[in-house]
């Protein structure tokens, strides 16, 4: 990691490190860290062909692909600064953060999942007056962008990518908007590499470990925790462009694939699925997932049927370059499941309530932003004088120092005086055999101010009988803490960042009579 010091150099250094070892594989490209590199320098000397300054921003709109990976590195070598945006946006959602970063070059698609998101840009109207220019990356935009590097001198571009600093902002990732309008967060190409090294070696990725990446890249879990960890560690970057357990599946097994993150939904699709034992997955060495609460048993699922002996389980937020705590994979499986681990390493952690209490988690150390995007107010709310960032996020610390995470400051509510945290009773749910999915909101009551909503979605072929679950979580939570009615699912509906919409369970809630 010391040798690679930004970035910017990350790819010419890996190159020089793992040179003719397998970097990526996606369709039928399958490159050594010397082709990657080769394509990231082209990528980059067409990138100052277009006029990109340094400091300026360069925007990736598109699902993951290899050129995804180079587009992105490439703009970085150039001395850009990388704007990755969430492809579940609409025109004026992604139009908004293309306006606030500043962007003056758009890497995107023409085709995904029916939508042409250039065509949606132009037609919606929206102004983009420092938007220069835009490439589709998979169409005949992409060889024409690149044919401007023949313009540009390698000499050009290494002084470009030596002339980046560690303290130089490296990306900006905007925030999934759950309070509000999306709040960007501009880090350092210092901080990132600092922060998935010691991510990497905690959660024990090594080189030659394949790594199925199904996480989005315009989130820290796929773009840092993946294509940046795998440059910096030896392992071969393998996009997936959209999570489907069938093809997941087969990649695992054609592939080779040794490490797999994900949410836990990734997981317990697979293991439910019903051709899994089918499939050869003994490769498997690595997962990582995370989430408030997590059952136990899934833990041992991912163990026992998909073959990763190593299991960790972290926590973090994009205003801490995605990583406040991580919990090893050679702990019990009840403790990768109830707790997300202890603070990155050199870095502190502490919560803003009496020893043993749930209270706001804070977290303080150089994986910490150095505030929001043309934001002092937001930023004075998030980050004490002393340094603490506030999470919004509420948590209890053990004896040994390692992270429960109960829940959201915002998703808690009030039922006759009595705090109830939805996550504990999602948690309880998950753990009835006719359940795979819970999310349980507060909505008001006139009598106890609040009272509790569960929806979930039922295991394969299993009925979910509401009186059933009301006895369930009775015997297992103080009465104010069971949900007033329960509603079964298909899915639970998600926003853009993947996460559990609950405004939209709210507004459900609201709109319905319950007993």
């Amino acid at each position: 990691m010391r040798g690679a010091q930004t970035i910017a150099r990350l790819a010419d250094w890996a190159a020089e490190r793992y040179g003719d070892e397998e970097a990526l594989v996606f369709g039928e490209e399958r490159w050594t860290f010397a082709d990657l590199r080769e394509r990231v320098d082209r990528a980059a000397r067409a990138v100052i062909a277009r006029g990109v300054r340094p400091g300026e921003s360069v925007a990736v709109w598109a699902p993951n692909s290899a050129r995804w990976v180079v587009a992105a590195l490439g703009a970085v070598a150039a001395g850009a600064v990388l704007v990755p945006v969430n492809t579940r946006y609409k025109a004026a959602e992604a139009a908004d953060i293309l306006r606030r970063s500043r962007t003056r070059l758009l890497f995107t698609e023409h085709d995904f999942l029916g939508t042409d998101y250039r065509a949606l840009l132009a037609e919606s109207g929206e102004e983009l007056p420092l938007l220069a220019g835009t490439v589709t990356l998979h169409s005949a935009d992409w060889p024409a962008f690149l044919s401007g590097a023949d313009g540009v001198s390698a000499e050009e571009r290494l002084a470009r990518t030596a002339a980046v600093d560690p303290d130089d902002t490296a990306d900006i990732l905007f925030t999934s908007g759950t309070t509000g309008r999306p709040k960007g967060v501009p880090t350092t190409h210092g901080q990132n590499l600092r922060v998935y090294d010691a991510w990497a070696r905690t959660v024990t990725l090594r080189r030659g470990d394949r790594y199925l990446l199904v996480n989005p890249f315009f989130h820290t879990f796929g773009y840092k925790a993946g294509v940046l960890a795998c440059l910096l560690h030896g392992a071969t970057i393998l996009p997936e462009r959209v999570f489907h357990a069938d093809t997941v599946l087969r990649r695992m097994e054609e592939e080779r694939i040794s490490v797999l993150t994900g949410a836990p939904t990734v997981f317990t699709s697979l293991i439910h699925h019903p051709r899994r034992a089918a499939h050869d997955l003994s490769a498997m060495r690595m997962a990582v997932t995370g989430a408030a609460n997590i059952p136990t048993a899934l833990i041992e699922e991912i163990r026992s049927n998909l073959g990763a002996r190593s299991v960790s389980t972290a926590y973090g937020l994009t205003e801490s370059t995605g990583v406040v705590a991580i919990c090893p994979p050679h702990e019990s499986p009840r403790t990768l499941a109830r707790t997300s681990g202890k603070a990155l390493e050199g870095t502190e952690l502490r919560i803003d309530a009496p020893p043993g209490e749930p209270g706001e988690i804070l977290t303080r150390g150089g994986h910490v932003m150095r505030g929001y995007l043309d934001d002092p107010e937001a930023t004075a709310r998030a980050v004490d004088a002393d340094g603490w960032l506030h999470t919004g996020d509420v948590g209890v610390l053990d004896e040994r120092g390692f992270l429960r995470i109960t829940d959201r400051l915002k998703d808690m509510f009030v039922v006759g005086g009595f705090n109830v945290y939805p996550a504990e009773v999602e948690q309880v749910l998950r753990g009835h055999p006719d359940v795979l999915e819970a999310a349980v909101v507060g909505v008001p009551d006139p009598r106890l101010g609040e009272v509790g909503v569960a929806y979930v979605v039922a295991a394969a072929g299993a009925p979910v009988d509401a009186a059933g679950l009301t006895s369930y979580t009775r015997e297992r939570l103080a009465n104010f803490k069971v949900p007033r009615a329960f509603h079964t699912l298909a899915a639970l509906p998600h926003n853009a960042a993947g996460k559990v919409d609950k405004k939209a369970l709210r507004r459900s809630a609201e709109n319905t009579t319950t007993r």
